[in-house]
């Protein structure tokens, strides 16, 4: 085999193995792009359920103070309501237990 020949293999196979080298090195810095712009945008798809779900919380903690005001108010109402029917039969009662005291 003549010594061009030679060579032109050595040459060609030098070139292949550089352009292998180089082809290995871009994909490793693919995969390292790729993990990266996956963690960030894992982190922030987390942040934003985070997010998410402290105004869901905030939401369902503001429902549930107006609720519980409501209920109070309602309450409020009712207790009033019995007390002034209370006091309307006060003085019945007042009447009832001294006609039984009176004719025991």
């Amino acid at each position: 085999m003549p010594l061009e020949a030679i060579e032109n293999i050595t040459r060609v196979e030098a070139e292949n193995k550089e352009r292998r080298t180089a082809a290995e090195a871009q994909a490793k810095q693919m995969i390292a792009d790729a993990q990266r712009n996956g963690l960030a945008l894992l982190k922030q798809t987390q942040e934003a359920a985070e997010a998410r779900e402290k105004a869901l919380l905030r939401q369902a903690e503001e429902r549930a103070a107006v609720r519980r005001e409501a209920i109070a108010g309602e309450a409020r109402a009712e207790a009033e309501d019995l007390r002034r029917r209370a006091e309307a039969n006060l003085d019945a009662a007042a009447e009832l237990i001294v006609r039984r005291v009176v004719r025991d």
